[in-house]
């Protein structure tokens, strides 16, 4: 539940914080006409995501089962590729994302109604879309039979629109790159945990092979049922017995992309000063 909850938070966040962007400038600089294209286009990113969603999983539902676990664990790949995509992004893009927003906005505006309606579903939709797959593949990997992940990543989305309320209002004022940090290296741990499971189902869908291999198996240490058990499974993605070959690919993952996040930015060489004409 609790890694369900990191992404409702995080993804909820950078789109709160979008909106509250977008709706600021628009009444500082005395736009307010603008304000209902801007909603429309949000209302139509949302719309778009939940649907995507949606069809996500019961459109999954009507497949065989060795197509649900081919189709699980490809977009549970897919899905790590974005979120790794999008963590680093926002670390290196958060310090600046007002002026970039801004600067949409200020073209947008001088185009019409239109381009308003488009920059707002843009911004907006592309966090949409992304969280969708990402909740999918997570809870996909969770299937655990319980609403929990579901109620995870509502809390986390619920939270995330009151922290924006509260960054609008002024009432709220955290370091954004820092939080992006951490929120970001905790979220590749959660992404390895989702491409660990979703190696197993493409094993399952034998399109990998190694399904019987396994790397260890501590069930009887930790069972899945237990309480602890589910603790791991819902903040970690642990697996009591994995493969081999999931073993592998998380640690493949892991160890070098969460170096190079939690890497000090590279500052660039400044060129030399030569004297003379």
């Amino acid at each position: 539940m609790f890694s369900n909850y990191l992404i409702g938070l995080r993804e909820g966040l950078e789109a709160s914080l979008v909106v509250c962007i977008l709706i600021a400038y628009l009444v500082k600089t005395d736009r307010k006409d603008a304000l209902k294209p801007i909603w429309t286009g949000i209302a139509v990113a949302i719309a778009l995501a939940f649907g995507f969603g949606c069809a996500l999983e019961f459109g999954s539902q009507e497949l065989t089962f060795q197509a649900q676990e081919a189709l699980g664990g490809s977009l549970s790949i897919l899905a790590v590729g974005l979120v790794t995509w999008m963590v680093f992004w926002m670390r290196r893009t958060a310090r600046h994302l007002k002026s970039e927003l801004h600067g949409r906005l200020d073209a947008a505006l001088a185009m019409g109604t239109g381009a308003l309606v488009a920059t707002a579903f843009l911004a907006v939709g592309r966090e949409g879309l992304e969280t969708a797959l990402f909740v999918w593949a997570s809870i996909h990997a969770a299937s655990d039979g319980t609403p929990r992940p579901l109620l995870g990543v509502a809390l986390g989305l619920l939270t995330a629109v009151f922290l924006g309320w509260l960054f609008y209002r002024g009432a709220l004022r955290i370091n954004l790159a820092r939080f992006f940090t951490w929120t970001g290296g905790m979220l590749v741990v959660v992404a390895a945990g989702v491409l660990a499971y979703g190696v197993h189902d493409l094993q399952e869908a034998d399109f990998l092979p190694g399904l019987t291999d396994k790397a260890f198996d501590i069930s009887g240490t930790i069972p899945p049922d237990s309480w602890y058990g589910t603790l791991l499974k819902g903040i970690l993605n642990f697996q009591p017995d994995p493969t081999t070959l999931q073993v592998t690919v998380w640690l493949l993952y892991l160890i070098p992309t969460l170096a190079l996040f939690l890497a000090p930015p590279r500052t660039p060489a400044k060129a030399p000063v030569r004297d003379g004409a």
